[in-house]
């Protein structure tokens, strides 16, 4: 019971500002605000805005690109080599991303990729609707960092090994997309999407790598 004679003191209310500060931003508001903010669309840039969220980020502009089912002819290898160091220094446990100057000023967001990533914009809104987070105690550990590493560097090798112009480079990329996506979110059946997809891609590489090699084979 309540004593009616003490004083009732009104139930305490959080401001607005500290409910909007309570709720995490989404990954597709902080790319739109990285996106049209001022400055370079950079590497660099875009480190020094998501910091320990960087990794993630990277991993889906860097292998979003060779994920396009278009083939590439090797010009994304680049890419690809820059991802499989980060996955590096994922693995090993570094909080903050080491890159040479010349690759943190690499242009992210140029002309040439607009197209690219409106279409990632549309992807990773049409994921966080229908993507809740699902067992997040298996994120941003140290184990679950170095699983996130290595399968981030396998996928990315495989893009990387996959023959020119053939559009095999797609799948282990976008699995590697996905995956990245599913940390970011925080939705471990994303990330199970993204290991499938890469899985499959890395099994077309091997089918389609043993078949050419019997086919000069049977030539030579």
């Amino acid at each position: 019971m309540v004593d009616a004679s003490e004083p009732q003191h009104p139930p305490e209310t959080s401001s607005s500002s500290d409910r909007e500060a309570a709720v995490p931003e989404k990954v597709s508001d902080g790319l739109e605000r990285w996106l049209t903010g001022d400055g370079q669309k950079t590497v660099g840039s875009l480190i020094d805005l998501f910091g320990e969220k960087s990794f993630a980020m990277l991993f889906v502009l860097l292998l979003g690109v060779p994920a396009l089912p278009l083939p590439t002819g090797g010009a994304t290898h680049v890419f690809e080599i820059i991802a499989m160091l980060l996955a590096l220094q994922l693995i090993a446990n570094r909080d903050e991303i080491w890159l040479p100057e010349r690759w943190r000023k690499l242009e992210l967001a140029g002309d040439k990729q607009q197209k690219f990533l409106t279409g990632l914009m549309k992807l990773i809104r049409q994921l966080e609707r229908l993507s809740r987070p699902r067992l997040r105690f298996l994120f941003h550990h140290r184990v679950s960092n170095i699983a996130f590493g290595l399968l981030t560097l396998l996928g990315s090798i495989a893009a990387f090994v996959a023959p020119p112009f053939t559009g095999l480079d797609t799948m282990p990329s976008l699995g590697v997309v996905f995956l990245s996506l599913g940390v970011l979110l925080e939705d471990f059946l994303v990330v199970v999407v993204g290991i499938v997809i890469a899985c499959v891609g890395v099994v077309l590489e091997i089918l389609v790598g043993s078949a050419a090699v019997k086919g000069v084979g049977k030539l030579l």
